[in-house]
């Protein structure tokens, strides 16, 4: 009998897929025409369907090796992609970018030398879940935040807010990795690759 956790064809993991493939769409919107209602909108579902593929996961029993794997990659692509967007449309200044880029480099350069080590990967937080929820609704406002409307002007100081507080949980998750990391060196004998 095939183990559960083996399974590809779940609800979650084609939210995670369709999540994936709104990456590109949401760049081309962004960039290219500067449709930044729709790109706005490929965000919002990017954002809901993030929430909602744990969601059903846990509800209709679909967790999957494949759905581990899509979920965090989706989200960090679409972090990577709208903070090269935001850079390139001058929505977000370069260090801001380049704070929470290094941040990605470290955790996963520590994660690069654990596998080494006969470590698997590091147990998702929730620190670091809210972290991204924060982030993933600090760049929808971001973008609403855009112009002079009377709706980008209320959206402006939530955007930063949203940015402050995902950027600040995002580090602080960080230290929390490279702790275990160290941790993790600590007690285990180097293993020959």
């Amino acid at each position: 009998m095939r183990d559960p956790a083996d399974r590809l064809l779940t609800i979650p993991n084609l939210l995670s897929v369709l999540r994936l493939a709104g990456v590109p769409l949401f760049l081309y919107l962004l960039l290219g025409p500067r449709a930044d209602g729709w790109a706005l909108l490929v965000l919002v579902f990017a954002g809901l369907s993030d929430w909602l593929d744990g969601k059903l996961a846990r509800w209709l029993n679909q967790m999957s090796n494949l759905g581990a794997l899509l979920d965090p990659a989706a989200d960090r692509l679409y972090v990577f992609c709208t903070l090269l967007a935001f850079v390139i449309r001058d929505i977000v200044p370069l260090w801001i970018a380049l704070v929470l880029v290094g941040r990605e480099v470290v955790v996963g350069v520590c994660l690069l030398v654990l596998r080494q080590r006969g470590w698997g990967t590091f147990e998702v937080t929730y620190l670091g879940k809210a972290a991204t929820f924060n982030l993933l609704y600090a760049f929808p406002l971001l973008l609403l935040a855009q112009g002079d409307s009377a709706w980008a002007q209320v959206a402006l100081p939530f955007a930063y807010a949203f940015t402050a507080w995902g950027g600040a949980l995002y580090l602080w998750s960080a230290l929390l990795y490279v702790y275990q990391f160290f941790l993790a060196l600590r007690v285990t004998p180097r293993t020959v690759a």
